[in-house]
């Protein structure tokens, strides 16, 4: 089963893709590598605020790390047409905005990896990077950032 056709039986929607915060573009493409700039967990109410492990629970960071991968995810399809055309996950990076002593970013950032995997299968498994950060713009939750290998 494709990407498109997993995403429609798993009952998922992609948000419209996010507009850029300030002077850079959403992903780049260059040869067959697709590097998809930070986003975050925004929606229509606004974005997913606050410090990991203070106003911010771990499972409230958790759903918004896999909402932060469905904007990716609309970015990737704005930019090739289908996420059929993803071949690979090769890179994750993700930030969390932690409250002083919140040491489980790996946790948090399960929710953006356990969604490619259950999207691209095998394909989706990466190399990756969870880190905590002390501020993240805007005061968002997480930030990740991905590198994908496209046709």
């Amino acid at each position: 089963m494709d990407a498109e056709a997993r995403l429609t039986a798993l009952g998922i929607e992609l948000p419209p893709a996010p507009t850029s915060a300030a002077n850079y573009i959403g992903c780049k493409r260059i040869g067959n590598t697709l590097y998809v700039s930070g986003h975050g967990p925004t929606r229509p109410a606004g974005p997913i605020t606050g410090k990991v492990g203070g106003t911010c629970s771990i499972e409230e960071a958790t759903d918004a790390a896999r909402l932060t991968t469905l904007n990716m995810l609309a970015t990737v399809r704005k930019e090739l047409g289908s996420l059929d055309r993803v071949r690979g996950v090769a890179k994750v990076l993700g930030m969390v905005n932690c409250a002083p002593g919140f040491n489980r970013t790996p946790d948090v950032i399960d929710g953006c990896s356990n969604l490619l995997v259950e999207l691209f299968g095998e394909a989706g498994r990466h190399a990756r990077s969870a880190v905590g950060m002390a501020e993240l713009p805007f005061d968002i939750c997480v930030e990740i950032e991905m590198v994908l290998e496209v046709e």
